[in-house]
């Protein structure tokens, strides 16, 4: 289930098989351990369509493109994908390389159904043919705001790589705290090194830290940085994006890594599907899994409703994203129009605020839930 998907054009094909696009970043610099559980959870699904009889006796298959967190690869693979004939495209973690992926889909008319990428302008302009699973930016990071002010903190420094996507947390940080009055500190890490934070922190009397950055670095040199440094003890570091909810991040900084709130999009209790799949993907892939398991599986099971109610042609598909109603792993999947929002999108996955105990870094404390 794991190896690596066969190199454009190799694939071994199945004339009769319904073929989906599945776009994943499976090498750096893309998050792998994500990609990884994405495509798992993807993988699972059309196991499950297929031993249900495929979509109408015909066996859906995946047409599975690494890309590498880069928006130009991403792009490049929606064109082969496209020519290939899929019927919709799938996936994808990293938000810049959606959006990319997004905007060409938009313009061949090709379904696209992103599983996991939250920011808000995954288009420019309002589609028809996108829809998303993940909830946008804007919501779930407004509950972290909410869960830092209820925890007292006020003044908010954010450790901050040139992104659009960390840009636009900024942005909506800075809104939703400054008039409960929170106030937000931003550190240009283009200009400063990790251990130059510590520094920052202390001048600005800074409560809390966001991670704002890449990873591995500079997210877990930063976290070394401050948390050997005495001035800083009482500091809390969150990582909104999710960094620590992923087994690497452990392994990289062992008891460093542990009460670090992050954002995680999945309900307290998986209901009865929820469950077996987690049990089922727990097996094969021996490891603790992320909530993106889960975005990957209903992906699919949502696509497989659609294409058994729809058909295979493109704009019927993307026709039927208002009609959709697909119980998934995390709850009844439904889209709609969301001021600000050009997509299709489910309102609202389930979000949690959570982090490794301390004392059972393993385990994980939901610390704030809607």
């Amino acid at each position: 289930m794991n190896a690596p998907p066969s190199p454009p054009g190799a694939e071994r094909r199945d004339e009769s098989a319904v073929r989906i696009g599945a776009l994943v970043p499976l090498t750096r610099p893309g998050w792998v351990e994500a990609g990884r559980h994405l495509l798992a959870g993807l993988e699972l699904a059309v196991c499950d369509v297929n031993d249900a009889g495929g979509i109408a006796g015909r066996p859906l298959e995946l047409v599975v493109r690494d890309t590498a967190a880069d928006p130009q690869r991403a792009a490049a693979a929606v064109d082969e994908l496209d020519r290939l004939g899929v019927a919709a495209l799938a996936g994808e973690y990293h938000s810049v390389v959606a959006r990319a992926a997004a905007a060409r889909a938009d313009a061949l008319g090709l379904p696209f159904l992103c599983s996991s990428a939250v920011l808000d302008a995954l288009t420019d302009q309002p589609t028809k043919w996108v829809a998303r699973l993940a909830p946008a930016q804007f919501h779930g990071w407004r509950i972290y705001a909410d869960f830092l002010l209820s925890a007292g903190h006020r003044r908010i420094a954010v450790a901050a790589a040139p992104s659009v996507y960390w840009a636009s947390g900024i942005r909506i940080l800075r809104d939703h705290l400054a008039p409960r009055g929170g106030s937000v500190i931003e550190l240009d890490m283009g200009a400063l090194t990790p251990a130059a934070v510590s520094d920052e922190l202390v001048d600005h009397c800074a409560t809390a830290l966001l991670l704002l950055v890449g990873h591995p670095e500079p997210a877990v040199s930063i976290v070394k940085s401050v948390r050997r440094d005495p001035r800083l003890a009482g500091i809390m570091i969150g990582a909104p994006a999710g960094q620590p909810e992923f087994a690497e991040w452990m392994t990289l900084l062992g008891d460093d890594g542990a009460a670090i709130p992050f954002l995680r999009y999945r309900p307290e209790h998986l209901n009865p599907l929820g469950a077996r799949v987690e049990a089922a993907l727990r097996e094969r892939l021996a490891e603790a899994l992320s909530f993106v398991v889960f975005e990957g599986y209903d992906t699919v099971a949502v696509l497989a409703d659609v294409l058994r109610s729809y058909g295979l042609d493109r704009a019927r598909i993307a026709e039927s994203w208002p009609h959709v109603a697909v119980e998934g792993t995390r709850g009844l999947i439904q889209f709609s129009r969301t001021p600000g929002i050009g997509v299709w999108q489910w309102a609202w996955t389930p979000v949690q605020v959570v982090d490794r105990n301390p004392a059972e870094p393993d385990r994980f404390r939901i610390l704030h839930a809607t």
